[in-house]
């Protein structure tokens, strides 16, 4: 199957680190290492009003992974961790229910 330049890619990765973004100029972001299953990518992702870092990490989360790569404050991220807003208008991270194979795709 041909992409085309519309195409996004959501994938379910599973977070193996995480820690504050201080060079960032958004206060609320993090440094993510999220596993997609068939590799590991950096992402840079608004998380500080509703998540502590460190609880992030284990976490099944959904990524773009096919947006190409983005340099943040000197940090390249090479994927968009989904989020939507919640009432203050702070992102919630989209993720699973339930434990899912790393790398599903959405559909």
């Amino acid at each position: 199957m041909t992409e085309s330049p519309f195409d996004v890619r959501l994938q379910v990765g599973e977070v193996l680190d995480a820690e504050p973004f201080e060079a960032a100029r958004k206060p609320e972001m993090a440094k993510l290492t999220v596993d997609v299953g068939d590799r590991t990518l950096q992402s840079a992702a608004q998380t500080g009003y509703n998540y502590d870092p460190s609880d992030l990490v284990g976490r099944q989360v959904l990524c773009a992974t096919n947006l190409g790569t983005v340099n943040i404050a000197g940090y390249e991220s090479q994927a968009l961790t989904v989020g939507v807003p919640d009432e203050d208008g702070h992102p919630v991270l989209v993720g699973p229910d339930d434990d899912v194979p790393l790398g599903g795709e959405l559909y």
